[in-house]
């Protein structure tokens, strides 16, 4: 499955009507009067529209979406609306996985003009920041459109957060996992990312500190997990994916022969199988629910019939192993996306 660069995988009718207006002024060449007859609002309706929009080009990502949904200075109304069925929905799936990392706390979207992805980071003090995604542009360019992020810095690296907007969009259930976006087994419902939640389990516990005043995570860690869970959410986009990943921690599933070093769902996928294979039974178990899966470490404890308070040590002897095979396996890691 090919990233997502061309722009005409946001059909028209699905650009904010604003935007509308002004590509339609702008490059359309239609006059104030005859939007608003078109529209039935009034002309100074309007020209405020234009006018916000064109306010905005300051913005090197709303005027890369702008300038992307104008091939060769043709009007809106031309752009061509033929691509794969299945486009349409791996953008919401990935514009709900940017949202719903950008929701995280002290999380930004990082954006380059010229670059075909954008990243998010996680801004720590005193360390370097975190990548917890990459995304296509075209992706980041349709979260911009809808306000669903907002510019925090221009220049030659812009950084977004996320807006009220994007908020309310995850709140309002539009972000629930798709079809296919599913794990197999009889209790797959209930190992559903929790979408709506502000931290995962892991960035919870990197937070915390033990009885020394030292985090319990420490930060290798923690990104250790995040790596694993970024590529979990990569794998699943690939189409009609149905993956029981338990089959890998018992020797139950091979390799597909697929390239662990490239890029794309299927690449996530062999990432991931590799790492539970080398995990194997018991801190892979744990690993996966509460990395991937996102279970709370009570809930993960119960599943696998463990003494309380007995998961934490599990997790963070399976995480350090994990650790090693990053380490090992990628160097400084595999590339994300």
């Amino acid at each position: 499955m090919g990233q997502l660069t061309a722009f005409d995988t946001l059909p028209t009718d699905r650009i904010p009507a604003a935007a509308r207006l002004y590509l339609d002024h702008v490059e359309g060449g239609l006059s104030l009067r005859a939007l608003a007859r078109r529209e039935g609002i009034h002309a100074s309706t309007v020209m405020r529209q234009i006018r916000r929009y064109e306010n905005r080009r300051d913005d090197p990502l709303m005027d890369a979406a702008l300038t992307r949904l104008t091939p060769n200075k043709k009007a809106p109304e031309m752009i061509a609306q033929s691509r794969p069925a299945s486009t349409d929905l791996r953008l919401e799936v990935e514009a709900v996985r940017a949202l719903r990392r950008m929701a995280e706390p002290q999380t930004v979207l990082a954006f380059a003009a010229g670059m075909d992805k954008a990243v998010v980071l996680r801004e720590l003090p005193g360390v370097d920041p975190q990548r917890l995604a990459v995304i296509d542009r075209a992706v980041a360019e349709a979260l911009i459109l809808k306000d669903w992020i907002a510019c925090r810095t221009a220049g030659r690296i812009s950084t977004y957060v996320i807006a009220n907007a994007g908020k309310a969009q995850l709140r309002a259930g539009l972000a629930e996992a798709p079809a296919g976006f599913d794990w197999a087994g009889a209790d797959a419902a209930e190992r559903l990312p929790r979408y709506g939640q502000a931290e995962t389990p892991v960035a919870v516990m990197g937070r915390r500190l033990d009885k020394d005043g030292k985090p319990f995570l420490p930060p290798e860690l923690v990104m250790a997990a995040e790596r694993l869970r970024e590529d979990f959410e990569l794998a699943q986009m690939a189409s009609a994916t149905t993956q029981n990943w338990e089959r890998f921690l018992d020797g139950g599933a091979r390799s597909t022969g697929g390239d662990a070093d490239g890029r794309g769902p299927a690449a996530a996928r062999e990432r991931v199988a590799g790492a539970l294979r080398d995990l194997g039974p018991g801190l892979g178990d744990v690993v996966l629910r509460v990395c991937c899966y996102l279970e709370g470490l009570e809930q993960c404890e119960k599943r696998m019939g463990w003494a309380a308070r007995s998961g934490k040590v599990v997790l963070r002897i399976g995480l350090e192993r994990l650790r090693r095979h990053y380490a090992e396996r990628y160097g400084r890691g595999p590339m994300i996306g």
